[in-house]
Order: structure tokens, then C-alpha cells, then sequence
């Protein structure tokens, strides 16, 4: 069996706990895929990568910038760097001949974005976007019943995204995605997955956008009294705070008291106990909710006008139970989800009742990890790719599909910071 080659910028959650994990683990892309090269500035995390993965010394490089100044070293390329850094990584990855699998957002303007793009095109390179929601056996089971016909055209989506408090603590107060200034808006750092699905349901495109919402709560004055400046100084109310730092990442149920690497392993390697008391003590993620550089916002609901007058709203919050509900109305039927979204039910209209459709997606699949299943198809999709230039299928997240979701995030922000008004795409 052929197999092909890849390189990975970035050895953080993305590309080591997930990415390189996969291609280690799942023996049908190991079969086809070999991870050649490695590049992060965090010494530990190579040192981790170059044991986990046999990558030669003289193939692990500092920086994302010392692997791009070699000649091309591999077939692809994945890049999961920080955001910001996604438009000269992607650039100087094009011209060194890399087809690339990118994380998401593809940048952080709308300019940046098509500057990618053009790029891309005028090379003649592939770029896939890692919406990797389209992947996953929920989104997959509901694009085929919508093109089944059974519930005619789609004339209205809800969908609502819940945040969930710990992860809006961990990514968006605390982490790397908390501030737009240094990262994006969260409408496109969180939830241009979001907006990817509306469009790819909707398959057609969207035409105005209209959007409101604020950061309510994770403000300095929302502080209650007797919280300190960090968890672990003394807080008053630590005992009932369900933010605290200790309660997520050591003793509650995500905590690694309970034999829970994640969240801990996106800011210690290996992490135990005490390595991640010892972060919190001093580090970013330690700080009270309360006293962080924040400010994006922990709530925003989006409007959506398509072309041809259908519509959809969404809602993202920080504060309900993680995981994302949607409904979906046609003109002969409709779709909706329950049980926390693992279960798909379908009506369709009739004079003399409803059919139900009902479907369970657990007895369709038992891998639900990373992001419900959809990490490991979009990565072999893209090894596919790399395989079969030629090489394509309905849900592949090609660059031109992903614009439309990035498009509409930016408008949504556009709307939001000027009061709502509404925003021609």
C-alpha cells in the first residue's frame, strides 16, 4: 500500500492529542500515513512527540518557522498553531508545495481569509479547513435525511450551541481563545463550526446576518466578594465557586484526580497532580474567572437570511449543558434532536398523523471520540486527499466551502459590535 507523508506545526491538543494520536492509534491511517517532521516552541511537548512518534532530532524543529525555512519534507502538511498564525504559516506552507489540513478558523479577518484562498488557487494546492463537525455520524445521519426529500425544503434552522461553563472557563476566560485582540471573536473562534453546518444544511448561501450579544458575566464587577486574584490565594468562596481551578482540572470529574488528562494535558505534558497544581499556582490557568483579560463574549445569538428567504437562527452560551441541539423545519416535515442530540427524530406532515422517523446514533457508531468521531474521518479524508489527487466526497471541507462559514461569522460580529443592524454578505 501506498503510503504518504506529513508534517505537524503545532504539538499541542490538536496536533499531538488529537491528530498524531489518531494516525498512531487507528491502524487503517497508519497503514497509509507516516508522520515525518514536527515543529513547536515548547521543548517538552517535542521531546514527548519525537518518543511517541520516532521523529529523527534533526526533524523536530523549534519552531513552526525553522520546519517552513527547509525544503519540502513531506507530502501535507497540518498546521495547529494558534490562530493568528495561520495566515503566514498557510502561506509559507503553500509555497513550499504542501497540500495542508488546517485547523479552524482558516484566519482571523476576512481578509486574511481570501489572501489564502487566492493563494491556494493561484498554486494550485489543496486546503482542507477542519470543520470536522460535517464528519460526525449526528450531522451525517441528519444531511442524509434532508436529502432524502422527505421533509421538502428547509425553510427554517434552530440550532443552539452550549458552550458549557468549565469549557468557557478553560477556553475562553482563562485560555488561549479569551481575548479578540490576541486570538479572534468567539462567534468565529467557537462557532464557525456553527456556521458551517447552516450552510452545508442549508446548502445554498447565506445573503445578511444580523447579530446581538455581550460578555454578561465573566467581568471584574460580577466578582463575589472574597475572591482573590487566583484560585489558590486564599478565595473565600472557593468552596461554591464551580469555576474554580481546582475543582476543574483536579478534583472534579474532568479533573485529573479521576484519571481525566483533559483539560490538563492542553497546558502540562503528562500531567499528574502535582505538575498541575504547580501550573495553576502560577500560570494563566489558575486565575479567577472573575479577574482574567477576557472579553469575548460568553452569549451571542445570530440570524441568518439565505437566498432564497429561508432562514435560521443560532444561539451560542456559555452557561447551559455543553454539546449542540438543532431543529430543522421543511415544508413537508421536520427534524429535530433529544436525549443531549444522540437521538435524530424525524415527522413527516400528514392529514391522518405523522410518520417518525427515529434514530439512535449510539447503534450507529461506538466512537465518539474527538468531536463525536468526526477527528479521525476528516484526517483520513485528507490522507485520501494526499493518496488521490482527484480524490473528493460530499462532506469534505474544502477552502471555497469553509469561506461561506467564515464569511458569516464575521459579518455576525460586524453586526454585534454595531448594535445588531443587519449585514449584506
Amino acid at each position: 500500500m501506498k503510503q504518504v507523508t506529513i508534517a505537524i506545526l503545532g504539538a499541542g491538543n490538536r496536533g499531538m492529542n488529537a491528530y498524531a494520536s489518531f494516525i498512531k492509534e487507528k491502524k487503517d491511517l497508519g497503514d497509509k500515513v507516516k508522520i515525518v517532521a514536527v515543529a513547536d516552541r515548547h521543548e517538552e511537548r517535542i521531546n514527548k512527540f519525537k518518543a511517541e512518534h520516532q521523529i529523527p532530532e534533526e526533524f523536530c524543529f523549534r519552531s513552526a518557522e525553522e520546519l517552513l525555512a527547509q525544503p519540502k519534507l513531506a507530502d501535507g502538511i497540518i498546521i495547529a498553531t494558534q490562530d493568528q498564525q495561520h495566515l503566514p504559516h498557510c502561506m509559507a506552507a503553500l509555497a513550499k508545495g504542501y497540500d495542508v489540513l488546517l485547523e479552524k478558523p482558516i484566519a482571523t479577518t476576512a481578509e486574511d481569509c481570501l489572501t489564502i484562498a487566492a493563494e491556494a488557487k493561484r498554486l494550485g494546492r489543496k486546503v482542507m479547513v477542519c470543520h470536522v463537525l460535517r464528519y460526525t455520524v449526528f450531522y451525517q445521519t441528519i444531511k442524509n435525511m434532508l436529502e432524502s426529500g422527505k421533509i421538502g425544503e428547509v425553510v427554517s434552522i434552530e440550532a443552539n450551541e452550549d458552550v458549557g461553563y468549565w469549557h468557557q472557563a478553560h477556553s475562553f476566560v482563562r485560555g488561549n481563545w479569551r481575548n479578540s485582540d490576541s486570538s479572534g471573536p468567539m462567534i468565529l473562534t467557537k462557532s464557525c463550526h456553527d456556521m458551517d453546518l447552516l450552510s452545508w444544511l442549508m446548502n445554498k448561501k447565506c445573503a445578511k446576518i444580523s447579530s446581538f450579544g455581550d460578555l454578561f458575566y465573566f467581568r471584574e464587577e460580577k466578582a463575589p466578594a472574597g475572591a482573590t486574584k487566583r484560585c489558590f490565594d486564599g478565595c473565600q468562596v472557593k468552596e461554591t465557586c464551580p469555576y474554580d481551578a481546582e475543582k476543574i482540572y483536579i478534583t472534579g470529574s474532568l479533573g485529573i484526580q479521576n484519571d481525566s488528562l483533559f483539560p490538563s494535558n492542553t497546558f502540562v505534558v503528562n500531567p499528574t497532580v502535582e505538575k498541575v497544581r504547580e501550573a495553576l499556582e502560577t500560570g494563566p490557568y489558575g486565575r479567577c474567572v472573575f479577574h482574567c483579560d477576557n472579553n469575548v463574549v460568553d452569549h451571542q445569538v445570530v440570524n441568518a437570511s439565505f437566498e432564497d428567504g429561508s432562514t435560521a437562527s443560532f444561539t451560542m452560551c456559555a452557561f447551559g449543558n455543553a454539546g449542540r441541539n438543532i431543529k430543522i423545519m421543511g415544508t413537508l416535515g421536520y427534524i429535530y434532536t433529544q436525549d443531549f442530540g444522540n437521538v435524530i427524530v424525524m415527522k413527516e406532515h400528514g392529514l391522518n398523523g405523522e410518520k417518525y422517523e427515529c434514530v439512535d446514533i449510539r447503534t450507529l457508531t461506538d466512537d465518539f471520540s474527538g468531536h463525536g468521531g468526526g477527528d479521525s474521518v476528516l484526517l483520513e479524508d485528507f490522507v485520501n486527499l494526499l493518496l488521490d489527487e482527484t480524490y473528493t466526497n460530499t462532506t469534505m471541507t474544502t477552502l471555497e466551502d469553509s469561506l461561506q462559514s467564515h464569511l458569516m461569522a464575521f459579518a455576525a460580529e460586524s453586526s454585534r459590535v454595531s448594535g445588531g443592524r443587519v449585514v449584506e454578505l
